[in-house]
């Protein structure tokens, strides 16, 4: 019999954090090397061997364990006591299958939709993985930032060259140049936490951590790294990229940038462990940044027009309730918080591949050109709404424990913040159901959206992978619950400690 103690044993002393870093190099270069018409295909076989290997470290990962697993650790500046550092823990490990998936769903959904430099546009696909991945996995602070600022080349080109709006181009430099200013404090924070008493710099997390209670500048690295942090989130009012770049970048893209909020993560991963007694002192902060972003983002949502920008408003909207979840400081808002962000990597992801699906067909997302969708499109309208009742946080659906656990901790806390959350999930029904009844009900007005054809195989494949894990993760929530716990739990006692 196949002892499973013994296989999971030897994939945890098995280098995967950087063989999928690795694959996702190789692959990129083989992308560039081919003939065009298979560059897609390189692109979507590397996709899915980096699927197989998130899903064996999944297997290998033992939630029981305290602490980080599947640890590298290489010198690479000695002087400087700088490691390559690799390691995830229950925290992160649900992100490299999610975001494994997520990208090879924006690889089939691209398969026919890019006709120009299609090597240079799944290669940067691959290279935007390997940064987002690296981002998941990073435990060197110096490596983080490497892997952090990477990101921002293939997104540049990928919403400048292949961008379906005629200010593509001015959408990725403002991008490019938010994110930049985003990224100098949080390097400034990273330098002034290396520095430590005794002369010697350490860029070490897991023991930076540890001492992060003894550091004198807690309220300036806390400060920095919001603020860089907050950025990339994005918390209001540092969000005004997101409805530009959903309006003008190619939809696959967005679904990217949208779906995996890596400016979130940094909040809870860096943000807090490392200024942990200024983040209880501006708890408050947190907290009206978290119901700011929650009102705002779904108030804004409700007034638009264009399927697009409410998506984007939507996601603002999400990460406000992310953003308080976390400021909760309890196991049940760091467990929803997580929840919610692996949550949007299927159901805001989706939603933006299904409108870039419906952008193909009829050449626009505005309302006013749209109407009676469901007629010619049973199947896109379809599945638009059951992700858009996730979205809207509905029992039976993903989001639902997840948006739960955020506002009964959010309530117990702060009966305030509570209240706003609920009404928050109020608004987001309003803004959903009222733009999906003016596009998708009543009568074709367009004869584009008359003569369209449905979902064929490939992108129906894509949406029903999607839709079924956000059903089968919100009929039973504990597939993610049980992952979580123990991180949860080790990230509360770790920002206690005295």
């Amino acid at each position: 019999m196949i002892d499973v103690q013994q296989l999971a044993l030897h994939a945890a002393s098995f280098p995967w954090l950087s063989t999928l870093l690795l694959m996702l190099i190789i692959g990129a270069g083989i992308t560039l090397l081919v003939p065009a018409q298979k560059a897609r295909v390189v692109a979507l076989v590397t996709n899915l061997l980096v699927f197989i290997a998130t899903i064996v470290i999944v297997i290998g990962f033992d939630s029981h364990l305290s602490g980080f697993q599947f640890v590298e650790k290489y010198p690479w500046i000695n002087t400087l006591n700088v490691s390559f550092f690799l390691g995830i823990d229950g925290i992160s490990v649900l992100f490299l299958p999610a975001t494994a998936l997520l990208f090879s769903a924006v690889t089939l959904s691209s398969w026919n939709s890019i006709q120009t430099l299609r090597r240079t546009y799944f290669a940067l696909l691959l290279l935007l993985e390997f940064s987002v991945l690296g981002v998941f996995s990073a435990l060197d602070t110096i490596n983080f930032i490497l892997f952090w600022e990477s990101t921002l080349i293939p997104l540049y080109f990928l919403l400048s060259l292949w961008g379906v709006g005629a200010n593509r181009r001015y959408a990725g430099m403002k991008y490019v140049l938010f994110m930049m200013t985003g990224g100098l404090p949080i390097i400034f924070a990273f330098v002034l936490l290396s520095i430590q008493p005794d002369g010697t710099t350490l860029f070490d997390y897991t023991e930076l951590v540890k001492v992060s209670h003894d550091n004198p500048y807690q309220t300036v690295i806390f400060f920095l790294l919001l603020f860089g942090f907050g950025i990339k989130t994005p918390l209001f009012p540092m969000h005004t990229w997101l409805p530009v770049l959903a309006q003008e970048g190619h939809p696959g893209t967005i679904a990217t940038i949208v779906g995996l909020k890596l400016g979130a993560y940094g909040l809870l991963r860096f943000t807090i462990p490392m200024a942990p007694d200024a983040a209880h002192s501006f708890q408050w902060l947190l907290i009206a940044l978290g119901i700011i972003g929650v009102v705002y983002g779904a108030v804004a949502a409700l007034s638009q027009t264009n399927i697009r920008r409410m998506l984007a408003f939507s996601s603002l909207s999400h990460v406000g309730m992310i953003v308080l979840g976390i400021a909760t400081f309890s196991i049940q808002g760091i467990q929803g918080a997580v929840f919610q962000l692996l949550n949007l990597t299927m159901v805001a992801g989706g939603l933006f591949l299904l409108t870039g699906f419906l952008l193909q067909r009829t050449g626009s997302t505005d309302v006013i050109s749209l109407g009676g969708v469901a007629k010619s499109m049973p199947l896109l309208t379809s599945f638009f709404f059951f992700l858009g009742l996730a979205n809207m946080g509905v029992p039976g659906t993903s989001t639902f424990p997840a948006e739960f656990l955020i506002i009964i901790s959010a309530l117990e806390s702060y009966t305030g913040a509570g209240l706003a959350a609920l009404f928050g999930v109020i608004l987001g029904a309003a803004y959903f159901l009222s733009i999906f009844r003016k596009a998708f009900l009543g009568e074709c007005r367009n004869e584009i959206v008359a003569d369209a054809v449905d979902l064929k195989s490939r992108e129906l494949l894509i949406v029903f992978v999607m839709s079924s894990i956000v059903l089968v993760v919100g009929l039973y929530p504990q597939l993610v619950l049980d992952v979580t716990q123990g991180a949860s739990e080790d990230w509360i006692n770790l920002i206690t400690k005295k």
